[in-house]
């Protein structure tokens, strides 16, 4: 049996709980699942998700969200 996952919400997460990406380590992995629909879980590697990470930072994905109002 696989252990308990502990899901972790960004601080930038609204206090509603709801739209929020959550993340966690689990069997050497990262998993990722959006909150609004739990059962849909995304694994991928800690190297791959650091990527992606410092790549959000640096701005690299800024132009899929153009005109879009947060």
């Amino acid at each position: 049996m696989s252990a308990p996952i502990n899901w972790q919400k960004s601080s930038f997460s609204g206090g509603g709980g709801e739209n929020c990406v959550e993340a966690a380590p689990h069997e050497g992995n990262i998993v990722l699942r959006e909150s609004d629909i739990p059962g849909v879980v995304v694994t991928t590697t800690p190297t791959k998700f650091l990527a992606f990470v410092l790549g959000v930072k640096a701005g690299e994905y800024d132009h899929l969200i153009e005109g879009v109002d947060l």
